[in-house]
C-alpha cells in the first residue's frame, strides 16, 4: 500500500478501492489519477501499476466502481504523450488468455487528463514489464519456429547450455558466445549460461 499520500478524500477513497483489488502478495508500485478538468462529467479515473498487473479504476456515482485490469504479460505496447494540462496513457493489450505471441488480437485502452509526474512513473514501470515480457515472447516464438522446422527446441537454457563440468570456464563461455553467434541461443540466454558458467568459477 501506498503510505505517506497528501491527497483528498477522493483519492484516498480510490486509493483504497486499489488496495482491496489486490491479490496476496501483489504491491502497488505506482499510480496516476485523472486532471478534474478532464473529469468534469464523471468521477476522476485512477489508474495503477502493481507487481502483477496494471489497473484502471472509474468510480461511479452513486457508489462502487469499475475495474480494468491487464496482467503484465498481455502487455503488447505502451505509450505516453505530455502535453500542457496532462498526460495521456496508451496501452495495447493481447486478447489471449495466454502468454500471447505478436500475430494475436490486440485491445487499445487510452487513459486522457493523467498528471504528467504520475503519469510518468507509472509509464516506466509499464515500459519495464513490456521490454521484459517482449523478450519471453520472442524466445518462445523463436522455440516454436524451431519446432515447426524439425530443429532442436530449446524448451529452457540447460537444453541449450555446453556440457557444465566440461573445460574450464573459458572454453565454455566460448562454446556459449559461438551458440550465441550462430543464433542457437538467444541474447537472454546467453546472458544466463553466462553468469553460471561465472559463479561456478
Amino acid at each position: 500500500m501506498i503510505t505517506g499520500v497528501n491527497e483528498d478524500r477522493g483519492t484516498r477513497r480510490a486509493l483504497e478501492h486499489l488496495n482491496s483489488v489486490l491479490t496476496a502478495n501483489e504491491t502497488l508500485e505506482a499510480w496516476a489519477i485523472q486532471r478534474r478538468v478532464f473529469a468534469l462529467k464523471h468521477r476522476r479515473l485512477v489508474v495503477a501499476a502493481t507487481s502483477g498487473r496494471f489497473l484502471a479504476l472509474e468510480r461511479r456515482f452513486l457508489g462502487g466502481f469499475a475495474l480494468t485490469d491487464i496482467r503484465w504479460q498481455d502487455l503488447k505496447e505502451v505509450k505516453i504523450e505530455v502535453g500542457i494540462l496532462g498526460a495521456r496513457l496508451t496501452l495495447a493489450a493481447f486478447a489471449s488468455p495466454d502468454l500471447a505471441s505478436a500475430s494475436a488480437q490486440t485491445t487499445v485502452l487510452v487513459y486522457e487528463g493523467l498528471r504528467k509526474d504520475q503519469a510518468e512513473a507509472l509509464y516506466r514501470i509499464a515500459q519495464g514489464h513490456d521490454q521484459a515480457w517482449r523478450e519471453k515472447r520472442r524466445i518462445r516464438d523463436l522455440e516454436e519456429m524451431r519446432a515447426r522446422a524439425g530443429g532442436i527446441q530449446v524448451g529452457s537454457v540447460a537444453a541449450a547450455a555446453p556440457d557444465a563440468t566440461a573445460g574450464d570456464a573459458t572454453q565454455r563461455l566460448q562454446r556459449a558466445k559461438s551458440m550465441l553467434d550462430a543464433g542457437l541461443i538467444s541474447d537472454s540466454e546467453f546472458e544466463t549460461l553466462k553468469a553460471k558458467i561465472i559463479n561456478q568459477v
